[in-house]
């Protein structure tokens, strides 16, 4: 583990120094992102002029909703993304061949290689506005109650990762899987609407089936309502079968990998 983590801070600082000798890429993308995370919380307010209640959740519970569904994805986004991304690519060039003479586990090379730190840095604007409706909520969680959101966090991280590294090892099966990077964010989209809006197949498929709501209801209601012994129980079950399943389809499709050789 120790090896792993100096690898991985060795990863970080290169793409820190990367980002750093393009300061303006890295500004634009960062008010890319912090725009359209903008777009999300006025489409809030909007909505809540015309009513107070949206599936029972009030302006400021949709608001710590949507925030921890936005940290969610920027964690995602700037420790994974670039690297996963690539991985498609990689594969149907045969660059992949590169990750495989690493002195460290595949996936873990395939799937950190890479930071963004745009994505790192809107996470703390995403905090803030979980911080800004707990507030408005007059919410005062103990620090056991942070640290149990903290940790569901975490675990819709795993969860999100996982169906990533499903999505992208398609490459391995398929002679390009571009365009499956569109189809998952489409899934991340249902994950900023409360769970109490689906009913019949539509809660079937996207709370139980594939769990895109489940990661950011669950840490939502247990920071505004308090510890849900089921809710987390089911979060982390959740998490250990996609990530299990996840490290299956990998390897799995990695025995299909033919190199650059080939």
């Amino acid at each position: 583990m120790l090896r792993h983590l100096e690898i991985w801070l060795a990863c970080a600082r290169y793409s820190v120094v990367r980002t750093l000798m393009f300061r303006g890429d890295f500004i634009v993308w960062s008010l890319v992102e912090f725009f359209w995370m903008s777009v999300n919380l006025l489409l809030i307010s909007v909505i809540y002029d015309h009513t107070t209640s949206v599936a029972g959740w009030s302006k400021y519970e949709m608001m710590l909703l949507v925030g921890t569904a936005m940290l969610i994805q920027r964690f995602l986004m700037g420790f994974f993304w670039s690297s996963l991304f690539e991985m498609g690519r990689n594969v149907r060039t045969g660059n992949f061949d590169f990750f495989l003479a690493q002195p460290g586990n595949i996936l873990f090379m395939a799937s950190t290689r890479k930071l963004d730190p745009d994505g790192l840095l809107n996470s703390l604007v995403a905090g803030g506005v979980v911080l800004y409706s707990a507030h408005k909520l007059d919410l005062h969680p103990g620090l056991a109650d942070v640290a149990l959101y903290v940790f569901m966090v975490l675990c819709g991280l795993v969860i999100h990762y996982s169906i990533l590294v499903i999505s992208m090892s398609a490459a391995f099966w398929l002679t390009s899987a571009q365009g499956i990077e569109g189809g998952y964010f489409t899934l991340t989209e249902f994950s900023r609407l409360p769970r109490e809006a689906f009913r019949g197949v539509a809660r079937f498929l996207f709370v139980w089936l594939l769990p895109t709501v489940v990661v950011s209801n669950a840490p939502a209601q247990a920071i505004i309502h308090g510890f849900n012994l089921r809710w987390v129980g089911w979060l982390i079950a959740i998490a250990i079968g996609w990530f299990g399943v996840a490290i299956f389809v990998f390897y799995r499709g990695l025995r299909r990998y033919t190199s650059a050789s080939s």
